[in-house]
């Protein structure tokens, strides 16, 4: 840097410091424009994180398969020829599904059914309402649970369907804090279970609960889908309960033909799927769309054109939240645009408004030898430091913004090294031509004229 920009540059350091009130006035624009910048952006980045872990916790490549209880009247009947209405009949999702699309369905990597029961876990007194999920070994590959204690269920048991369960930490620390769990028995619902491993803790947060439905793996109880079947309940079997409860008309499994029937009173719906859900794990993203179109026709082929169950791709709710989030960081980034811009445009006003009130200033220079080119320079020097001050400034308070907001309104918030740098990179472009007009006005001036302005 030559000696006469070095010149320039101490003249505009010392007429910042000469007017620092002016100088933080000026660059309050900048401080807070890139304060919002960082802090939004910081919001925006939280919520994408957020949002693909809780798509991870469902599975993108997934295919989730579940029954629909509640089923429409028009879908549950049809009529005949001769004016009949005539009940539809639909076995349910069950495991029958499982191995026909284990068979039929290519590109498929991993099945896992699961059936859940709201029950309650009894040990020692203590009595918690928790979630019997009866599984097969291939869910906890799916769905990427570790075991941190323990073994895996072994062929044996999964086929005799021996009482044995893999409990969430959760359950460990209520129920077990002082002991180890391994080989002891809970009683889950009516039945003891032997406990033969327990899984690493799952940390999920409430509003990932609420978000997409998935509830606290840390309270649940595992055990072979076989065991469950066998020693809880087994929904593809009609029993003497079903039918009392369903009524003739509407029993499972039953097929009835009303004629005529002016009753209106309808029973209320029984689940009949004998599996709650089915989650079918494809080899490729691309092969998602094709597969869960096989996967439709097959389940509708064998639930005899009875739509009771619905297909559910989270890859394409993954696709839509980002999408969703990247508008929402654009208008965020707009926002916070739309500050530097009227930072800058501040910037530019007081400056000009600065050259006015160094006319004087400026005309001394220009007859001591300075030459419009170093006036230019000494202006643009000053917009720039203020805007780089500011920016700095900014960066700190956009900081400690993303933190406050993380903190105290619980949510997620991420600082990126990009953001801070598009930031400080934005105040300083806005200094430099917010500040070129300001410059060039006061290297027009007349240096006689100058010297006579009051």
């Amino acid at each position: 840097m030559s000696e006469r920009t070095l010149a320039n540059l101490y003249i505009a350091i010392e007429a910042v410091i000469a007017n620092k009130m002016r100088s933080i006035l000026t660059a309050l624009g900048i401080i807070f424009g890139v304060a919002a910048v960082i802090a939004m952006l910081a919001i925006g980045n939280g919520a994408q994180q957020e949002i693909l872990e809780q798509i991870k916790l469902v599975g993108v490549n997934n295919i989730v398969i579940e029954p629909i209880i509640e089923q429409k009247e028009e879908n549950l009947s049809e009529t005949t020829s001769s004016g009949m209405e005539k009940k539809k009949f639909s076995p349910g999702l069950s495991l029958k599904d499982v191995e026909a699309i284990s068979e039929v369905v290519p590109s498929v990597q991993r099945l896992s059914p699961e059936i859940v029961l709201d029950t309650y876990i009894i040990k020692n007194g203590i009595r918690r309402s928790a979630k019997l999920v009866g599984v097969e070994p291939n869910y906890f590959a799916l769905t990427s649970f570790n075991l941190a204690k323990g073994k895996m269920f072994n062929e044996q048991q999964l086929l005799k369907g021996a009482p044995v369960c893999i409990i969430g930490k959760a359950i460990e620390t209520k129920f077990f804090p002082t002991e180890n769990p391994l080989g002891k028995s809970i009683k889950c619902g009516p039945t003891w279970l032997t406990i033969i491993g327990v899984l690493e803790e799952r940390i999920i947060s409430e509003s990932s609960i609420a978000k997409l439905g998935i509830r606290d793996f840390n309270m649940d109880v595992y055990t072979p889908i076989k065991s469950y079947l066998i020693r809880y309940e087994n929904r593809d079997l009609v029993t003497k309960s079903m039918l009392d409860r369903g009524g003739t008309g509407t029993s499972r499994g039953m097929i009835s033909i009303v004629e005529g029937s002016t009753d209106d009173t309808k029973a209320a719906p029984i689940n009949y799927h004998q599996i709650d859900k089915l989650v079918v794990q494809v080899a490729e993203t691309d092969l998602l769309n094709p597969v869960a179109e096989i996967i439709s026709r097959v389940l509708e082929r064998r639930h005899f054109n009875v739509i009771d169950y619905q297909i559910t791709i989270p890859e394409l709710l993954l696709k839509q939240q980002q999408r969703t989030n990247q508008i929402f960081n654009f208008v965020l980034g707009a926002i916070a645009g739309i500050s530097l811009l009227v930072g800058g445009i501040g910037i530019m006003n007081i400056m000009l408004a600065s050259v006015l009130e160094r006319i004087k200033e400026i005309g001394l220079r220009l007859s001591l030898g300075a030459k419009k080119k170093d006036i230019v320079t000494q202006f643009l020097f000053e917009a720039v430091m203020i805007s780089i001050t500011g920016g700095l400034i900014g960066i700190i308070l956009g900081v400690v913004l993303a933190v406050l907001v993380s903190k105290f309104a619980d949510i997620p918030t991420i600082i990126t090294f990009t953001s801070v740098l598009l930031s400080f990179g934005v105040a300083a472009t806005v200094g430099l031509i917010f500040g070129i007009t300001p410059a060039k006005r006061a290297a027009s001036q007349d240096p006689i004229t100058s010297l006579r302005y009051e």
